[in-house]
């Protein structure tokens, strides 16, 4: 075998996702745990200079509880987090989490999956964690290692290898 063919050999085993087992698909449940850890440093940053802008647009007063004012707030903050994944998802597959553990996001056939799943998954991430979890433990019981957002959405998470 040539140096060529080893690189093709390679190449085609990396980028040709439909031909590996399913096993071989998902990340680890612990990877994916640490970049959710790891991407809250960003969100909460994100969110403080929401609600910095928030309180600004209020008048320099706090937005009273139960208020129009509050829910558009919660709603505006709501859709500043999904900009964080859904423009890093989208732009290259990986949040700033995802790129410190090697994840990344695959849709159908290794695609950058559409606006639309990525929608999908950011929504189902919410129930998946609030019910103790539950959406991300079942990942170990899985033999594709998926969790409830990579099924319902049609995407997963899968490992790169070392460079």
């Amino acid at each position: 075998m040539t140096t060529a063919d080893a690189d093709k050999d390679i190449l085609t085993s990396v980028t040709n996702v439909t031909d590996s087992t399913a096993a071989d698909r998902g990340a680890g449940l612990h990877w994916q745990l640490f970049a959710l850890v790891y991407d809250l440093f960003p969100l909460a940053a994100i969110v403080f200079f929401g609600s910095a802008l928030a309180y600004a647009l209020n008048g320099a007063a706090p937005v009273t509880p139960g208020s129009w004012q509050s829910h558009v707030a919660f709603v505006f903050l709501l859709l500043l987090c999904f900009g964080y994944y859904g423009l890093s998802w989208r732009r290259g597959g990986q949040t700033l989490g995802m790129r410190t553990w090697r994840l990344t996001l695959r849709g159908e056939e290794a695609a950058v999956p559409g606006w639309s799943r990525l929608l999908l998954r950011w929504l189902i991430a919410w129930p998946s964690l609030l019910l103790a979890g539950m959406g991300y433990w079942i990942a170990l019981f899985d033999p594709t290692r998926r969790t409830w957002p990579d099924r319902l959405s049609g995407t997963w998470i899968e490992r790169l290898p070392e460079r």
